[in-house]
């Protein structure tokens, strides 16, 4: 039973998808106007988790994801630049992608770029002026009426009543509206915006920010939907305001089961490009640090648990996929007679871990779980056949499609030269030639290649 805490419900409910055994799946994705620092990092990696853990339950699933390429940063900074939006967004694009290439997040299955995407944001405007909905200023903006909407704030526990009280300024802008609480939908062109516009019936200018993703999402997955993922800075007023003008213009529930990540923090406050206490991944990876061991602190902690970031804690992140990967080198040497507890510890990693994961995607208990069994390996390794090896790796690379840890090993072999060396080095050690054997295995390190010494010979492994 897979339960998950639903934002708009405030508790956790067993997933039950509508269609099953499809489930579609929606994510908003990057504002492509700079480079994503590693706490909106974090939310893709959650992102990422929930889509391969619904695909390791055998659930067909459809996850789109959006690109926002037009609104205002992404026109405010290209223009300053001099750059055409659209050279400007894509150059972010290519290094978002990179950046979630590097932390082994898989791409969606449908990606959509904002600026692809008007008819179907103004088709929704539409839909929205023809039932009432919505209305125009004088100066040709679109906006909501949230007073039209009974429920307008209740996923975020805020009554309309009280916006103005509880928006801390977002929701206010310099636009003509009727009611300062209404959002707008269609933005009318202003010679700021430059060539940055779309026509429509209602006038040219370009979407709001909330509707780009309620037209795409309906475009590509339909609604209601099955899930919707963010970071819970979005909860209000972004997805408050997608749950309003969807509900509203289609007459049904929206999303069945929202998720929300926490923040990041650096010392206590959020991580922030506008607080300049940020990260960028581009930045730790020139540091030294690796991919692996970044992702392995998202997933360490809990998504819906605020993280404070720590530099000094991603070397003993290292240190623990150092002992995957010990592990894995390890069982290419299994020649033991046979452990016959092997099975059993395999099952009960296995009902642990989808256990842990069933519970809300508790990530820090499934890798207690994982540590666990490394460590009962470890201790009954001698007697491990090389068939039993290979079952261990198997389970452990089923739950590595979800975790997306494990180490991949060099493919690399040794030359003739390399090979020569290491059997000499023995050839030394069993005569007891130490400084002659030290030599050798010093001169095969400088190559890239580690030899671990044990009974049954020597284990080699390479670093480059």
């Amino acid at each position: 039973m897979f339960r998950v805490f639903n934002t708009k419900t405030h508790q956790k409910e067993e997933f039950k998808p509508l269609n099953p055994p499809k489930v579609t799946y929606y994510g908003c994705g990057p504002t492509v106007y700079n480079y994503a620092h590693i706490g909106n990092l974090r939310a893709y990696v959650f992102y990422d988790l929930l889509n391969r853990y619904l695909r390791y339950l055998g659930y067909q699933v459809t996850f789109a994801m959006n690109l926002t390429d037009v609104d205002d940063k992404t026109i405010r900074d290209s223009q300053k630049a001099g750059v055409p939006l659209r050279e400007w967004t894509a150059k972010y694009a290519v290094a978002f992608f990179e950046d979630c290439g590097k932390l082994n997040i898989r791409k969606p299955d449908i990606i959509i770029k904002a600026t692809e995407e008007m008819e179907a944001m103004i088709e929704l405007t539409q839909i929205l002026l023809d039932k009432g909905y919505a209305y125009q200023t004088k100066t040709g903006d679109v906006f909501f009426k949230i007073d039209k909407f009974a429920d307008y704030g209740k996923m975020a526990g805020i009554e309309a009543k009280n916006l103005l009280a509880n928006a801390d300024g977002r929701l206010s802008d310099e636009y003509e509206k009727e009611d300062a609480r209404d959002f707008a939908l269609w933005k009318a062109w202003v010679p700021a915006d430059g060539d940055n516009y779309w026509d429509a019936p209602f006038g040219k200018g370009r979407p709001g920010w909330s509707l780009e993703c309620s037209a795409m999402s309906r475009k590509y997955l339909g609604q209601p939907i099955d899930f919707h993922t963010g970071g819970v800075d979005l909860i209000f007023p972004h997805h408050t305001n997608e749950i309003a003008q969807s509900e509203c213009a289609y007459g049904c529930e929206f999303v069945r089961y929202w998720m929300h990540n926490a923040h990041i923090t650096v010392n206590g406050k959020k991580m922030s490009k506008s607080a300049g206490n940020f990260y960028t991944l581009r930045e730790l990876l020139e540091k030294g640090y690796s991919a692996p061991s970044i992702r392995y602190e998202f997933i360490k902690a809990h998504y819906r648990v605020t993280m404070d970031f720590q530099e000094e804690a991603l070397n003993g992140n290292q240190s623990a996929l150092n002992r995957l990967k010990d592990l894995l080198e390890r069982l290419s040497h299994a020649a033991g007679t046979g452990w016959s507890d092997t099975e059993n510890a395999i099952q009960k990693m296995l009902a642990g871990f989808q256990e842990a994961m069933d519970d809300d995607l508790n990530t820090p208990v499934a890798l207690s779980v994982l540590f666990d069994f490394v460590s009962v390996i470890n201790k009954n390794f001698d007697q491990i056949s090389a068939d039993q090896a290979k079952q261990i790796r198997q389970a452990l690379e089923k739950i590595d499609t979800v975790l997306g840890i494990l180490p991949t090993l060099s493919s690399r072999t040794l030359t003739e030269e390399e090979q020569r060396l290491v059997d000499l080095r023995e050839q030394y050690r069993k005569n007891k030639n130490w400084a002659e054997a030290d030599a050798i295995k010093a001169q095969l390190t400088a190559k890239g290649i580690v030899i671990k010494d044990t009974p049954t010979g020597p284990q080699i492994s390479f670093t480059s």
